[in-house]
C-alpha cells in the first residue's frame, strides 16, 4: 500500500493544475485564471510501488457557477519517453521524493492500468491522504463487457444518479465550495 507523505510540494498541486487546466479541451471555465480548491478524490495503489496514482477532483469557483473537474496525476521520479509533452501537467519539488513528474493520467499507461484494474475490482481504492486506508465511499459497479470494453474518464464532473445502466461504473463524492457534498460518475467502461 503507498505511504502518504505529509510534505510539501514546490509548486503545490493547484498551482500547477492553475496553468494547466485552462488550456485542456474539456475546460468549460469562464475567462481568466480559475480558482481551484480541492474537492475530494481518491487514491490507487500501484503494485510496483513506482508511480504515485491520485484522482484528484478540484472545483473551480472563479465563474458564476462552481465547476467540479477530475484530474487523474501519476507521480513519477522520472519523465515519461512514451507520451507527448501536452500530458505533462508539471514537475514539482517533493520535500521527501524530489523531484516528481507529474502526468495527466489518462496519458499515463500505469495510472489507466490500475483504473481498469479497480472497474474489474481487482483494485481497493484508498484514502486520499491517509496510508494504508481504503476509501469505502467510492464506489464501483464491476461488470466488464469480455472484450474489456473502452474506459472513459469523466473530466467535467456533474451531480448524477449512481445507478446507471452503464456496464461498468465509477461513483465518487466531492464537496462544494459552500460545503455541500455531491456524488457522481467519475469513469464508465462502455462496450467496443
Amino acid at each position: 500500500m503507498a505511504f502518504i507523505h505529509h510534505t510539501t510540494m514546490t509548486p503545490t498541486k493547484l498551482e500547477l493544475l492553475a496553468g494547466w487546466l485552462p488550456k485542456q479541451s474539456w475546460y468549460v471555465g469562464e475567462a481568466g485564471t480559475p480558482e481551484l480548491v480541492r474537492a475530494g478524490g481518491f487514491r490507487l495503489d500501484d503494485p510496483e510501488g513506482a508511480v504515485g496514482i491520485e484522482f484528484m477532483v478540484v472545483v473551480d469557483a472563479a465563474g458564476r457557477e462552481p465547476v467540479a473537474y477530475l484530474v487523474p496525476m501519476g507521480y513519477r521520479d522520472a519523465a515519461l519517453e512514451e507520451v507527448t509533452g501536452e500530458a505533462l501537467i508539471g514537475t514539482s519539488e517533493h520535500g521527501v521524493l524530489g523531484t516528481r513528474w507529474i502526468y495527466d493520467g489518462v496519458h499515463d499507461p500505469v495510472v489507466m492500468a490500475r483504473l481498469r484494474a479497480l472497474l474489474r475490482g481487482e483494485a481497493i481504492p484508498q484514502h486520499q491522504s491517509q496510508s494504508d486506508t481504503p476509501d469505502p465511499t467510492v464506489t464501483v459497479q464491476a461488470n466488464i463487457p469480455g472484450d474489456g470494453g473502452e474506459v472513459r474518464v469523466n473530466r467535467v464532473l456533474r451531480p448524477a444518479d449512481a445507478a446507471r445502466s452503464l456496464p461498468g461504473h465509477l461513483v465518487a463524492g466531492w464537496t462544494w465550495p459552500d460545503g455541500t457534498t455531491a456524488r457522481g460518475v467519475f469513469a464508465t467502461v462502455e462496450p467496443r
